[in-house]
């Protein structure tokens, strides 16, 4: 039976009953994140894919992909209207099917799992995506039980995988409806609508939404007895968020960037929570003097301690902090962190999500308490567009080295405390042109380079699902999100335009070549802790500058070296997807002599492995370098 109630939640009983949590890791900066989105992931019913155990599995009913299968789900323009339909609902990937892939990620070498939210929806809104909480303390059907997640986070842990869940603290889903009565507004149909948009001042609600989503419930605590169709699929669970002050009821958002409007106001549809109350100082100059923590908040808390007790998890990736007052994001990041400490998780990990560039991220990180930020808008961009020739790598390599405008003493601060990535599930930096890496400007032959930036430079790398198998994430060229969120298992809404393929192969290209990254990454400290620096380069050994664009694009060699201790190792990718490019690069001058041997760790050019370059005495000390075309090397 579901818990209805945080005080129904037996904490003290849950821990007892579990015995040893998995511990937390030493060093976050050792790991390699996997963002999966469960709907579009696995539904377990793939057909000739290795299991968890290593064993080919054949009885399966979805066939694997391959090149003549692309396009087959859009023949016809009925077929592509309902291809593209298929990918705004659920199409069937659940935990168990998450489960079965365990295997799949242990030989791609990922060591932690970010897993898309999995808490009860609002049925009737098709919220696939997990974003539209109706109830804190139930898993979704449509993604499996709650012994389900158990199920899985155990099998990651055997595998020694650790698992992130995505949670939401800054909103429910959409469980109320408004009565707006201040703005007549024309759709784009011409049709006139109310618009409850926000101007500061409360809305009157209609009700909380029954379970086909009308706004029939009275906006108060539900009497299930008088209202039992309303019991767990209707108004929002559990009881104690039904308290009309757990919402601030301002409207939606139409100005992110404006305070309060974008702290107090909706997020679209998904109805804004109350954390709290800022206290302003008596100087009257709006300076925050105090917070005061609602029971909002406190419930939240509990929620969520209940999911880490339950389930073993190691860490939160915390949507749209931006979104949240820093003293409410303040207050949780403690409570869950003494929480964990309690039941032997020492480091458990809070990823907070906060759009609007780096210094509001970073300074929010500062003064909250969460661990680490995600590297969305710039960071995003410079690493894709460096690798594709559009961006001066000083663009993307000064993101960590000018630490001081950031206010930290070192650029080695950045190793753990952002998490760094090309694609994702919402690339709000791309506005209408929403695609994946390999989607535009010849991303499919640059995907190694790309991997490789990602995986050799600082922070804690994070793959999106599907990228190991190069997925474009094209279909509509209407920016919408669906196209980026392709199904990995098939279905009715497969990547590369399919249905009924299913993509779970370990002998492509992508992850092959990310597989064994990813051991070397584990394998050499400097890859994941090391300093590091972007190396000038020479064509005739005599002059010597950084890479950079000439006409707008950039075709080179670009090195950069990781130095941890006195090991560096020099990486390099190249930007050109059609020829192999060689370089004098720059090293060390004080680690190495004239003569030494730089030998090749890792090339996508497997006979290039194990090669040997000599050091000379060019530019300080300095080796000629050549990377494969579209490709990514190491030296040591």
């Amino acid at each position: 039976m579901p818990i209805t109630s945080i005080s129904d939640i037996q904490i003290h009983k849950i821990i007892s009953d579990h015995g040893d949590y998995f511990p937390s890791p030493m060093h976050w900066e050792d790991e390699t994140l996997y963002f999966l989105l469960v709907d579009r992931f696995s539904d377990g019913n793939e057909n000739n894919f290795v299991d968890n155990s290593g064993n080919a599995v054949t009885t399966g009913t979805t066939a694997r992909f391959t090149a003549t299968d692309s396009g087959n789900a859009i023949q016809t323009d009925a077929d592509a209207a309902t291809w593209r339909n298929a990918g705004t609902v659920f199409v069937g990937g659940n935990l168990k099917g998450a489960c079965s892939k365990i295997g799949y990620l242990k030989r791609l070498g990922v060591t932690a799992i970010w897993l898309s939210p999995i808490l009860k929806q609002v049925t009737v809104d098709n919220t696939y995506h997990g974003y539209g909480i109706q109830n804190f303390l139930d898993v979704d059907p449509a993604f499996g039980t709650a012994a389900d997640l158990q199920q899985l986070v155990a099998t990651a842990h055997a595998s020694g995988i650790r698992v992130i869940l995505d949670i939401i603290l800054n909103h429910t889903g959409q469980v109320f409806l408004y009565n707006p009565n201040r703005y007549d507004t024309l759709d784009n149909n011409g049709n006139h609508f109310l618009d409850a948009r926000w101007d500061g001042n409360p809305y009157a609600v209609a009700g909380f939404r029954d379970k086909t989503g009308a706004a029939t419930l009275p906006f108060t605590t539900v009497n299930t007895g008088g209202n039992p169709a309303a019991f767990l699929d209707a108004a929002v669970w559990p009881a104690e968020f039904q308290d009309p002050t757990n919402f601030t009821q301002r409207g939606h958002i139409s100005n992110f960037d404006y305070f309060p409007e974008f702290l107090d106001g909706d997020f679209f549809t998904l109805k804004d929570l109350h954390h709290g109350d800022r206290v302003l100082d008596s100087s009257g100059n709006d300076q925050i003097d105090a917070y005061i923590v609602a029971p909002t908040l406190k419930n939240l808390c509990q929620a969520y301690q209940y999911w880490i007790a339950f389930a073993d998890l190691d860490g939160f990736r915390i949507d749209t902090v931006k979104h949240m007052d820093p003293g409410a994001t303040r207050f949780f990041a403690g409570v869950i962190h003494e929480f964990a400490e309690s039941i032997g998780k020492d480091n458990f990990y809070l990823i907070a999500e906060i759009t609007g560039g780096r210094d509001r991220a970073y300074n929010t990180q500062e003064i909250t308490g969460v661990d680490c930020v995600l590297g969305i808008d710039d960071v995003q961009d410079k690493l894709e567009f460096l690798t594709k020739g559009f961006r001066n790598p000083s663009d993307y390599f000064d993101l960590f080295r000018n630490s001081l405008l950031v206010q930290k003493d070192s650029h080695v601060w950045f190793r753990d405390k952002i998490v760094t990535m090309t694609d994702d599930h919402d690339q709000v930096r791309k506005g209408s042109n929403k695609a994946r890496f390999c989607a535009t400007d010849r991303g499919a032959d640059l995907l190694i380079a790309m991997l490789g930036l990602n995986i050799a430079t600082m922070g804690i790398p994070c793959v999106y699902y599907g990228t190991e198998q190069a997925f474009d994430g094209q279909g509509g060229g209407d920016g919408s999100d669906r196209y980026i969120r392709e199904s990995m298992f098939g279905g009715a809404f497969g990547a590369f335009r399919t249905k009924n393929r299913h993509f779970f192969d370990e002998g492509t290209t992508g992850y092959q070549e990310l597989s064994k990254l990813l051991q070397l990454r584990l394998k050499q400290p400097a890859l994941r802790r090391g300093r590091q620096f972007l190396r000038e380069i020479s064509g005739d050994g005599t002059n010597f500058g950084l890479p950079q664009m000439i006409n707008g694009v950039v075709r080179s060699v670009v090195p950069w070296s990781r130095i941890f201790v006195d090991q560096e190792l020099v990486c390099a990718i190249n930007t050109d997807p059609d020829n192999a490019r060689t370089a004098w690069v720059t090293i060390d001058d004080s680690l190495h002599s004239a003569g030494d041997q730089l030998t090749c760790l890792y090339s996508n050019d497997a006979a290039q492995i194990g090669s040997k370059q000599s050091v000379e005495a060019r530019n300080g000390k300095a080796a000629q370098i050549t990377v494969p075309k579209g490709g990514f090397v190491v030296f040591k």
